[in-house]
């Protein structure tokens, strides 16, 4: 497998995190050692007009809509995918996905969600990955309290462990490692429950500032459609249809085009992700959900 499809595969495996995770990855490699940000970071977007929301809110003509009622993130929550490529006739990697519990972080209530991700056989004589991340999220907004990297790839290990200071009064604790993000900032596994929670009946676009570990960018989720039937090895499913767009300063990413389906009922699962490349397709399908 050549490089460049090594490197659309490493997307298409944390596409359900944050579709574009490893996108920045592999653009700069994680340092060894994190800081403390002491500044801002610049913003990832021309300055808001009047009408336009803050960060994190969901966009519509009408008043910002509350999450919809009827999703509720389940504690024990575990879904497991399968990821391909459409040039390859195997799985190259599985992925999971779990809501491990729901505890208090720093004097808030917040979410302890993780991403596991794994190269199957014979690929991991290519690319030998396994990968963790941890989140812990506002139980409400799911806006990033810490953000946890614990990387394995071809032998060379790498922890991140960040704090999120969404305000300049924030002290940055004592041996943390700490960012600075703007208010409203979530992590990909965060990002990824914000987008089940919104209330897609009452809104067509949300937007909110998304932090990686590396780079703050700007993420735009706009419903396409509101019923697509998606087959995949969980079952099949009437979906929404939504498309992410990745803006880095202000400019869009054009070399990948990445779709989300959730099934359109309560629970909201994640059941299929696509990443549209240049030389290929990468798709996440839901194998299991518990």
């Amino acid at each position: 497998m050549s490089k460049k499809l090594v490197w659309l595969l490493m997307i298409c495996i944390l596409l359900l995190g944050a579709l574009w995770l490893l996108y920045r990855k592999f653009a700069t490699p994680i340092p060894r050692e994190t800081h403390v940000a002491t500044n801002w970071p610049a913003p990832v977007s021309p300055p808001p007009s009047p009408n336009t929301p803050l960060p994190g809110e969901a966009l519509n003509k009408k008043e910002a809509p509350p999450s919809e009622p009827g999703f509720a993130l389940r504690s024990g929550e575990t879904l497991e995918y399968d990821a391909n490529v459409t040039k390859l006739n195997s799985t190259v990697a599985n992925l999971k996905i779990a809501a491990v519990e729901k505890r208090n972080t720093g004097g808030k209530s917040s979410w302890h969600l993780q991403a596991f991700a794994h190269t199957e056989n014979p690929y991991r004589m290519v690319f030998e990955l396994d990968d963790q991340f941890d989140s812990y999220s506002d139980a409400g907004s799911m806006t990033s309290q810490q953000y946890e990297m614990h990387l394995s790839e071809r032998g060379q290990k790498v922890d991140s462990v960040e704090r999120m200071l969404p305000s300049l009064r924030d002290p940055a604790p004592e041996g943390v490692s700490a960012v600075r993000v703007l208010p409203g900032t979530r992590d990909p596994l965060g990002m990824l429950e914000y987008l089940r929670s919104a209330d897609w009946s009452r809104t067509n676009e949300v937007r909110s500032p998304v932090f990686d570990g590396h780079k703050l960018y700007d993420v735009h989720a706009v419903l396409l459609a509101k019923s697509v039937a998606v087959s995949v090895p969980a079952g099949k499913f009437s979906t929404l249809k939504i498309e992410i767009h990745v803006l880095d300063n202000g400019t869009e990413m054009k070399d990948a085009h990445f779709l989300l389906y959730l099934a359109n009922d309560a629970t909201r699962l994640p059941v299929l992700m696509e990443a549209v490349l240049p030389v290929a397709t990468a798709r996440v399908e839901l194998t299991k959900a518990q």
